[in-house]
């Protein structure tokens, strides 16, 4: 249905603050308190209006959130690499998570020290550290901020998000970004021309 479709919410500054229904999305416009950033080529009709659903709305006020910390689970381990092994790169095995520092060398469950790894790899690095296992991590592991969130684990559900999420050709990759969430020269330059 039209009115269950995802819409990307904007703070005053343009950051990008949650995901919710398009009806949310255009009450909050209809009450004056949000803008429409970016349209779908959807409508809603009532009697006597008819509302474009959105799919950015920018609200009014600014909001500031606070960092948002996302739950250290199993399941988020394996979606923040993308079901794909941190030692090989293959992604069509069976994953499991693996402490890079093994518990017995004092590696405690925290995101910069777990990954997705493939049983295979897993079984050869056994609980020993890189060095002595002689393997190398493909990329180092880090805590998602926000925009990790919004971008892999709800979805990026219209192309219109990407300059919104810093997604696209020059923009950053998601495991470069800081806890911070911060404009950059190049995004402000991206939304000033909306």
């Amino acid at each position: 249905m039209v009115l269950n479709r995802q819409v990307l919410v904007l703070n005053q500054a343009y950051e990008p603050i949650l995901v919710c229904s398009a009806k949310r999305a255009i009450v909050l416009v209809f009450l004056g308190k949000a803008e429409v950033v970016e349209k779908t080529q959807f409508q809603v009709r009532s009697v006597t209006r008819y509302f474009i659903v959105p799919s950015v709305v920018r609200i009014f006020l600014y909001v500031h959130v606070p960092a948002k910390k996302i739950v250290l689970t199993k399941k988020n381990i394996l979606k923040r690499d993308r079901y794909t092994c941190q030692y090989c790169g293959d992604g069509r095995r069976r994953m499991t998570v693996d402490h890079v520092i093994p518990r017995a060398y004092g590696g405690i469950d925290t995101w910069d020290n777990l990954v997705c790894a493939c049983t295979k790899c897993n079984n050869i690095k056994g609980n020993r550290p890189l060095d002595k296992a002689g393997m190398k991590l493909l990329r180092k592991p880090r805590q998602p901020n926000h925009l990790t969130f919004i971008h892999h684990f709800v979805g990026i559900h219209d192309r219109c998000w990407k300059p919104y999420l810093f997604i696209g050709d020059r923009s950053v990759q998601w495991w470069e970004t800081s806890d911070t969430f911060r404009l950059s020269p190049h995004s402000v330059q991206r939304i000033s021309s909306h």
